[in-house]
């Protein structure tokens, strides 16, 4: 059962990411901005979060801070969504994506230990490729063939 601040901390993340997204859409002040996503296996599922904004899925990660480096913008985000620690994180590509706002994204492997935890942002599940599928971001849609080949490494 779900208490009544949580419900509020979801619905204002709704609020908040709806508006930051809408509004960086149409004005792009900073020009194409920095994120760092994580690609977390265990078995045949990944981690996703299943967003509070009614978004869908995404990868674990998210926008850079100032200055921040790829990889620390990785660990944080990964533990602020899901309560995990980053214990390994493997460069695997960057990319650029105008699909929600102007986005350049750093795509890690990640190892993470810990207890998994719901946050304002969502809640994170262990899903297939399959069962991923179209509910993931459009902005990360591209990652899910190589999902899929990670997948296929048994």
């Amino acid at each position: 059962m779900s208490s009544l601040p949580q419900k509020l901390k979801r619905n204002l993340f709704w609020v908040v990411a709806r508006t930051c997204f809408g509004l960086y859409r149409r004005f792009p002040v900073f020009g194409s901005l920095g994120a760092s996503i994580a690609i977390i296996r265990s078995k045949n599922t990944f981690l996703v979060i299943r967003r509070n904004d009614g978004r869908g899925v995404s990868l674990p990660g998210g926008i850079a801070s100032r200055g921040e480096a790829a990889e620390d913008t990785l660990r944080r985000e990964v533990r602020e969504e899901t309560g995990l620690s980053v214990t390994e994180a493997e460069f695997q590509m960057k990319y650029h994506s105008s699909a929600e706002v102007p986005v350049d994204i750093s795509v890690f492997r990640a190892q993470a230990r810990g207890e998994l935890k719901d946050s304002w942002e969502g809640s994170p599940q262990w899903m297939t490729v399959e069962e991923i599928g179209t509910q993931l971001l459009e902005s990360q849609r591209p990652l899910l063939e190589l999902m899929r080949k990670i997948a296929d490494e048994g």
